[in-house]
């Protein structure tokens, strides 16, 4: 499993941010490989982890490829106080088995 992390402090968000951001997080919705998102918010300095799930990196590469995706990144200074990505391979997962595995999921 791919974990695709963004990162980010929020700034001011206008008619593109909304219309890319939704574009964007359809397509990853709809993409095979799609598991979940779990989105955390910091509340000391409101920065948000926006973590989306893959099965493997072919869905993760599509999405780079997205053209809303480079058209939003070729943005992001516009929307964002900041922001860093962070790619990494889920090997495991464990726990005591009260949280659900997708608890977290923002539908």
């Amino acid at each position: 499993m791919m974990c695709c992390q963004f990162i980010f402090r929020p700034g001011t968000y206008d008619d593109d941010f909304h219309r890319l951001d939704a574009q964007i997080d359809d397509y990853a919705r709809s993409l095979p490989g799609f598991q979940r998102v779990e989105k955390w918010l910091a509340p000391e300095d409101g920065m948000v982890n926006a973590m989306y799930y893959f099965a493997d990196k072919t869905d993760v590469a599509k999405l780079a490829r997205l053209p809303a995706h480079l058209e939003a990144k070729a943005g992001v200074a516009r929307w964002y106080d900041g922001y860093r990505i962070v790619i990494s391979q889920v090997t495991g997962t464990y726990g005591d088995g009260r949280l659900p595995a997708d608890e977290g999921r923002v539908d």
